[in-house]
């Protein structure tokens, strides 16, 4: 009986179209799911994937380098648009145009691969901050070719930024580079009172070249400095100097804006550039006058501002991190805890004041190489009254600001001595 109804199913026309329909149907399906395996079981064994996310340090050079690559190949570009001065002073600015791969696909030959570039784009719902990576794939088992890539890449991007200093800036809980590399500050430029500038340099030329005197000793891999003084005495100017002499960018972190938290500057400091300097300037200011306006997401999140406490951990709890430099500045040496700049946590302090004799004379000379020593004597003893008569002390930063306003005529600069406090 069943063989009876089978007989007459296969001698139907209808059903035996159907069925083969499935059939056929059933087959494709086998077939494109047995590709699809075949291509992962491919992928896995016979091609070697990389991907470079962008919050990444190596994302910016690494896109740079592919762009090089393709500058012949591809089609497909995305434009950035930077402003540069030359070193020419006289020169003007110029707009400079560069041209990254786009989002897609790109193809190029890398030492005889072929190397597939794979560039997304995904837009942040929280931060609205795009998300990107770039993804390479090539043929073979070997990552060396990735490291030679990467390597490559870095090489590029430091021979570009050769004699500049870079400056960081925190986003969320990464550091990126904030505007354009910035040419090297000479040592000679900056002017301190007699032997601070070199005591400064002594002490970290030692700090860098003996790593192995710390751990020996027992003794965390990390110096301190403070430097304090009123505004405008040449801290910040010091420690810019500093960086261009030893090769070092500069990490800023402003510790006093209110999303500052304890947990997100442990991530911070825990993922600082290497080889940078780490400035918080007015560290007196980092948990004093906090103030909150009402569109502050913090409020609303339920996390808590940066603590004393907190900032203390950072700097030298178990959770900081070695082989570092902080400087930190302030104009109110009093207005800080004890417990912040105690041994440890800051190891070099130094005052840096107003104006010196010494420092009259060398500004004088560094704006007006011609001026005899009759004229230094002249003028070291007008700033010398006039402070007396004011009472008053005069910054380095006014005396730089009065010889830019009289830089045409050193008579001016004899004449007018009075308009300093009036600058």
């Amino acid at each position: 009986m069943l063989s009876d109804l089978l007989s007459s199913l296969s001698s139907n026309p209808y059903f035996g179209a159907g069925a083969g329909l499935i059939g056929i149907g059933t087959a494709l399906a086998v077939l494109r799911r047995s590709s699809q395996y075949g291509l992962i079981f491919f992928r896995r064994q016979y091609m070697i994937t990389l991907e470079v996310p962008n919050n990444d340090i190596s994302y910016s050079w690494l896109l740079q380098w592919i762009s090089h690559q393709l500058r012949d190949s591809s089609r497909h570009l995305s434009a950035r648009t930077t402003l540069v001065k030359n070193d020419d002073p006289s020169s003007r600015i110029q707009a400079s145009y560069t041209f990254v791969p786009s989002v897609g696909t790109h193809y190029f030959r890398y030492k005889g691969k072929f190397i597939k570039v794979e560039r997304t784009r995904e837009q942040m719902i929280n931060s609205g901050v795009p998300f990107e990576s770039v993804q390479l794939t090539a043929f073979g088992q070997d990552r060396q070719i990735y490291i030679d890539m990467l390597e490559k890449a870095r090489d590029a991007a430091l021979l570009a930024n050769e004699g500049k200093t870079l400056v960081y800036s925190p986003t969320i809980n990464e550091w990126r580079l904030f505007g354009h590399p910035r040419r090297k500050r000479p040592l000679n430029s900056v002017i301190l009172d007699k032997g601070i500038l070199q005591s400064l340099i002594n002490d970290v030329e030692h700090f860098l070249s003996n790593p192995y005197w710390y751990i020996d000793r027992g003794i965390p891999y990390r110096r301190g400095y403070l430097l304090y003084g009123p505004p405008g005495s040449g801290k910040t100017s010091a420690i810019m100097a500093l960086a261009g002499h030893f090769d070092l960018s500069i990490s800023t972190l402003n510790l006093s804006q209110g999303t500052m938290t304890d947990d997100r500057l442990q991530q911070l400091l825990s993922n600082v550039p290497e080889e940078s300097i780490i400035l918080l300037e007015d560290i007196d200011a980092a948990t004093v006058g906090r103030h909150y306006e009402k569109e502050d997401a913090i409020r609303y999140q339920g996390m808590k501002p940066l603590t004393l406490s907190g900032l203390l951990n950072a700097l030298d709890g178990v959770i900081s991190t070695e082989g570092r430099i902080i400087f930190m500045t302030t104009n109110y040496i009093e207005r800080l805890d004890p417990a912040l700049i105690r041994p440890g946590r800051v190891d070099f302090k130094q005052y840096i004041g107003p104006l010196t004799p010494y420092q009259v004379e060398q500004m004088l000379i560094r704006f007006y190489p011609q001026s005899t020593s009759e004229e230094i004597n002249r003028f070291a003893k007008q700033i010398e009254d006039l402070t007396a008569n004011y009472s008053q002390p005069i910054s380095a930063a006014q005396l730089q600001g009065y010889f830019m306003h009289n830089k045409d005529s050193l008579n001016d600069v004899f004449d007018n001595v009075k308009q300093i406090f009036r600058l």
